[in-house]
């Protein structure tokens, strides 16, 4: 059975709206944002530019200190928070970094004032330091916070298009796939009474698959499994008209993928590239690793109603529908092309390597 994520109750789909501060990829926006604050606060002045760019040092390294301090804490606690609903997720975070702007304030205006920058005494009081630094730090939160939000809504929307698509999908498989594979079982019943068992408990795990609402990850090597046991009930069926090769031995069997992501391209192979052809053909599925990048490939040989410009309703729903699905799933990270190659039709994948509960 596939191993599926936990779907996500409503208000941890409302709370993860942050980004996640532990990876690192968060850790180097919110440093680089600190960085271009640091250069608009520099620039910002309308006095003399004499000590502007020596100032920039010590104001880049007190936002830093501010901004990576909050990335820690949000960092370890976002398994109190993830569990809370917005409100109390935007709070929290707001209440996070402006109390660090606070004590960060105070200890740099010690500081200053320990190693005798007597320019700031005479500038700012030591209250009105402190406001004008958490004004700014609650103004720059509450944007980002609204950016995060926005962003998580519109994450949200595509993976409810996602699943529709999904769903799109399955309905078409169901009828298709079913009506081959019960005339499959009736020619086997009697004359291989054995192997009619094995396509019917094979069309069984398939279809529980097919018949799941749920979009939540699945292992790639039960999607394989899955594939496979579905190229081995058309196998019954095309004879040796279908061969296959499959070439993912160094494929991630943990890697978290989107479910029916293999077999609907699969099948499109069998129908649009070995099915019209009187003398069949080879299906080939190759996949590798590289880089924390998955590499997947299946082609077929191209027939003359197969072809990249072809409008073939079926064909083109299952690869539009699977674009869209990775377009959710992956945001923009995963891509699906086709192109043709020595007389063969290849579809190529290629997807970042996470595992379940990374995606």
């Amino acid at each position: 059975m596939s191993a599926k994520l936990k779907p996500a109750t409503a208000p941890d789909a409302m709370a993860a709206f942050l980004p996640d501060f532990c990876q690192m990829r968060a850790l180097l926006l919110v440093v680089i944002i600190a960085e271009l604050l640091a250069f608009v606060l520099t620039l910002a002045p309308m006095a003399g530019d004499q000590q502007r760019w020596g100032d920039l040092g010590l104001i880049s390294l007190f936002i830093q200190w501010i901004a990576l301090t909050s990335t820690a804490v949000l960092c370890l606690s976002k398994r109190w928070f993830i569990r809370r609903g917005v409100t109390i997720t935007t709070l929290y975070s707001l209440f996070v970094v402006t109390s660090i702007t606070a004590l960060v304030s105070e200890l740099a205006y010690r500081l200053m004032l320990a190693n005798n920058f007597n320019g700031l005494a005479e500038s700012t009081s030591h209250t009105s330091f402190i406001l004008r630094n958490v004004a700014i730090s609650l103004i720059i939160c509450a944007v980002a916070l609204r950016y995060f939000y926005v962003q998580h809504q519109s994450r949200l929307s595509i993976r409810a298009e996602a699943r529709s698509r999904l769903h799109a999908l399955q309905a078409r498989i169901r009828p298709h796939f079913l009506f081959n594979s019960m005339n499959t079982i009736a020619s086997l019943t009697r004359s291989q009474p054995e192997l009619a068992e094995t396509v019917v408990e094979d069309l069984a795990d398939l279809f529980r698959n097919n018949l799941n609402t749920s979009d939540n990850a699945t292992r790639l090597a039960d999607e394989i499994d899955l594939t496979r046991r579905y190229l081995n009930i058309e196998q019954l069926r095309l004879g040796e008209r279908l061969q296959t090769l499959w070439q993912i031995d160094t494929l991630p069997d943990d890697a978290a993928v989107p479910p029916l992501l293999l077999q609907p391209l699969v099948e499109n192979a069998v129908h649009h590239g070995i099915e019209p052809s009187v003398n069949g053909g080879r299906i080939e599925i190759n996949g590798y690793l590289d880089r924390d990048i998955i590499h997947m490939t299946i082609s077929n040989p191209l027939t003359g109603k197969q072809t990249p410009q072809t409008k073939n309703k079926g064909l083109g729903m299952a690869l539009e529908n699977t674009r869209q699905r990775l377009a959710g799933w992956y945001e923009g990270e995963a891509q699906l092309e086709t192109s043709t190659k020595d007389n063969h039709y290849i579809v190529t994948l290629t997807l970042p390597y996470r595992r379940l509960g990374e995606i």
